[in-house]
């Protein structure tokens, strides 16, 4: 490989990444053009960590032969195997010391001492280099903090120097690549988490300016805990946050399956839409929730009972309207939520669900636009004035609709 095609190589990665080509993409071209190019390169692999609530990182792998996996996720290595693995491996022997390379002649006596190199060997590869590239403190984001890469030969001689001395000038061009491509995923990651994945699309195409929404009609959901206030009294302090997330996975769950945007974590409560352009659907997918819900509690009860742990009942009002959606705050502090008389009623009515002992209420203008076959299945509960809101309504409740006290 002459020195002439490490320009080559290096415009070719820095164009793909700036093009937003995904890690795999960028690693298999990569370990394909330096192949061509006669760099004697038959195995790579690329590991960084990311920052998302469940996958401690994101793993991209090239084989010249064999077929493999080319992405994978992986989860903490913290503890149990995954620890014992990780504390293993060529990149924590890096990462735990003051080396940026390792290398392993595997066909000429060097030791097989780290995870994967029996499988590398046996596969015939004869040369074994991984290497780190750390970021500065600037640079990191959570436990992202280096870029890892290893590459194997089958090549009889194994990597010469010069060989190396490419792979050198190349791989940190890759990892910067690979690290963009990464940030924008990660920022994708972190709106969707704490936006929902509606109003982070939004916010990630650019309605992030203070004051820009959009009216919308939209199906409302506002649900809460039953007796969560006294259940966080009696039971220990670290019972409360494992009782709240299995509560909000199933309600986040369901939501989610329906089709809904939750928007809003709110203590024990959660507040969503259902957006659509039809009216009946958008109620029938809110509904659909609810019956997903209530399957969901079924089981999550059972389970916590059987482990002795606290259960409780979700309550829920759903209504319709017209609503703001948008951007909403100061210059440096946006919430991008919803806004409007519509979302204040829906909150008012899921309040009255302990009042009326029913886990379901519906506005009248919510009954008015379900379809006609889910019509039938509804009850009038009454007419009620709901606290700061102008107008009395009649409140409806699927039949068996009651609270688990």
């Amino acid at each position: 490989m002459d020195y002439s095609d490490v320009s080559t190589i290096a415009a070719w990665v820095t164009e793909q990444g700036l093009k937003g080509a995904s890690e795999v993409e960028l690693m298999t071209g990569f370990c394909k053009a330096c192949r061509d190019a006669g760099l004697p390169l038959d195995r790579g692999m690329a590991l960084m960590d990311t920052l998302h609530p469940v996958h401690e990182g994101r793993a991209f792998r090239w084989d010249s032969v064999e077929e493999i996996e080319t992405e994978f996720e992986y989860g903490p290595t913290s503890s149990g195997e995954a620890a014992a693995s990780w504390q293993r491996s060529a990149f924590y022997h890096l990462w735990s010391g003051n080396e940026r390379e390792v290398r392993r002649r595997l066909g000429f006596g060097d030791p097989i001492d780290f995870t994967m190199l029996d499988k590398i060997a046996e596969a015939g590869n004869t040369d074994f280099v991984a290497m780190m590239h750390r970021f500065s403190e600037a640079g990191t984001i959570g436990e992202m903090d280096c870029f890892f890469s290893h590459f194997a030969t089958k090549h009889p001689e194994g990597f010469s120097e010069h060989d190396l001395a490419i792979l050198r000038k190349l791989v940190p061009v890759l990892g910067l690549a690979i690290k963009c491509i990464a940030l924008g995923r990660i920022a994708r990651t972190i709106a969707e988490v704490y936006l929902g994945e509606d109003a982070a699309r939004q916010v990630m195409e650019g309605k992030i300016s203070r004051g820009k929404s959009e009216r919308i009609s939209a199906a409302l959901w506002f649900s809460d805990l039953l007796n969560y206030t006294k259940i966080s009294d009696r039971v220990p302090p670290e019972e409360i946050i494992p009782l709240l997330n299995d509560y909000s996975e199933v309600a986040i769950s369901a939501i989610h399956e329906a089709g809904g945007n939750v928007l809003k974590l709110i203590g024990d409560g959660v507040l969503a839409i259902f957006k659509g352009e039809v009216p009946a659907e958008t109620c029938r997918a809110a509904l659909r929730a609810e019956s997903l819900l209530r399957e969901k509690l079924v089981t999550l009860n059972a389970a916590r009972a059987a482990d002795g742990r606290p259960t409780t009942d979700v309550y829920i009002g759903l209504h319709i309207g017209d609503v703001f959606y948008g951007n909403i705050g100061s210059q440096d502090r946006l919430d991008f939520t919803v806004i409007g008389p519509a979302v204040n009623e829906v909150s008012r009515i899921a309040s009255m669900c302990r009042s009326v002992d029913l886990n379901l209420l519906i506005s009248s203008d919510f009954a008015a636009a379900i379809p006609e076959d889910q019509r039938a299945a509804l009850a009038c509960v009454g007419r009620y004035a709901l606290r700061g809101v102008q107008r009395a309504q009649e409140l409806y409740t699927l039949d068996g609709a009651r609270l688990n006290n």
